[in-house]
């Protein structure tokens, strides 16, 4: 698809946009997005073994239940932009009134030199699209929904914390004007955890902690197979309403797994349990960006001596909670809110303590989630970046 670009090339340059093929394709993909945010100071290169893992099928198991083309986009024989177009099969089987559904295809991982750049690379995505018989995009999601989601138009100011993306402020206008709208938008929250939270809340974890009924306990990472397998059966149950909702395969739960557990501790991930049931969980990751951050993303020649101190002890400034879960049967009630309050309490606690960090990140949530954005306002955490999921007739 050739386009004569306005902003950041000569006049007289074409852009010629194809779909990858091959290893050196692939190498450049993943090339032009280190590029093209370099220049960013918050912006923190991801180690380029998982880049490469996360877009390679065999590897991502993403790849069994989704049709998934790349395209870069070249003048003169230099790459200038890429994106990719996918259709999630699990994502179409979806209820449509929970956003996604039969039609609806996404695209993600872009990144260009200038607007006209990327308006053709996205138009080439929704040719893909069209062509596979979508009707619908919502975009930008990179690839899986559980993967980076969204783009990022409040919050540029700082890093990104772990498996959160970070993007170019000016994307927002280009989409927009790409005839994109808003169909979602997500937000992380932060807070000082060196301070104890409300009299409310210290309240709230006092009376569970009375109530024979439930334990609150530290996941046992000699019983890994058993702990994921507890996580994944409530997460599918306990998200399966929400909006943008795909379930996790086995398979996906067991390659996720096996990439976290370096960043996995037990006293900072809890399983709640009601009468020796497991009915709820909380995640916590050490800030893995941190070290990332300071080898530039690149393990060798001596980024993975630094790595690996780290990981034997992540002592970070900040503690992520990815995710958490309660069973719908206890949704919207008061126990809900009490495991967790108590899950976060102790997760608090132990990231003080043993880990040297002051600062937390929830999320992301969705902004009409009313129950998890009382949680977050009632311990005192404000609002840190907003992403915004787009979405367009085809």
């Amino acid at each position: 698809m050739p386009l004569t670009a306005k902003r950041g090339l000569n006049v007289s340059q074409k852009i010629d946009i194809a779909p990858v093929s091959g290893k050196k394709d692939l190498n450049a993909f993943v090339d032009v997005g280190y590029r093209l945010n370099e220049a960013d100071p918050n912006y923190v290169p991801q180690l380029r073994s998982e880049v490469v893992e996360l877009l390679t099928p065999g590897k991502n198991p993403f790849f069994e239940h989704a049709r998934v083309q790349f395209f870069l986009a070249r003048s003169e024989g230099r790459v200038v932009g890429r994106i990719s177009a996918h259709i999630d099969e699990l994502a179409l089987a979806q209820p449509p009134e929970q956003g996604m559904g039969p039609g609806t295809g996404n695209w993600g991982l872009f990144e260009a030199e200038s607007e006209e750049i990327g308006r053709a690379l996205i138009a080439r995505a929704e040719d893909w699209l069209r062509e596979q018989g979508m009707t619908r995009v919502l975009a930008p999601i990179s690839m899986s929904i559980w993967e980076e989601p969204g783009l990022l138009v409040k919050g540029h100011d700082h890093p990104p914390t772990v498996m959160m993306g970070h993007h170019n402020p000016a994307y927002q206008g280009w989409f927009e004007r790409a005839g994109y709208s808003e169909a979602k938008k997500l937000l992380t929250f932060e807070l000082d955890i060196t301070k104890e939270f409300p009299p409310l809340v210290q309240r709230i974890v006092a009376a569970g902690e009375k109530n024979p009924r439930i334990t609150i306990r530290s996941m046992e990472i000699k019983h890994f197979d058993r702990e994921a397998g507890i996580v994944i059966d409530i997460l599918n149950d306990a998200w399966s309403s929400n909006w943008g909702f795909v379930p996790f395969t086995e398979a996906e739960a067991e390659y996720g797994g096996k990439k976290m557990t370096p960043l996995i501790r037990e006293d900072l991930n809890m399983v709640a349990e009601l009468d020796g049931e497991p009915v709820a969980f909380m995640l916590t990751w050490g800030n893995a960006n941190e070290p990332i951050k300071q080898i530039g993303g690149k393990l060798f020649p001596f980024g993975w001596i630094k790595m690996l101190r780290w990981l034997r002890n992540p002592q970070c400034e900040t503690m992520r909670v990815p995710l958490m879960g309660v069973k719908k049967e206890y949704q919207n009630s008061r126990l809900a809110s009490q495991l967790a309050f108590m899950m976060i309490e102790y997760i608090r606690r132990n990231a003080v303590k043993n880990y040297g960090a002051t600062r937390g990140e929830i999320g992301w949530i969705l902004d009409d989630n009313k129950g998890m954005l009382a949680i977050a306002e009632t311990i005192g955490s404000k609002v840190n970046r907003e992403y915004v999921i787009y979405q367009k007739a085809l």
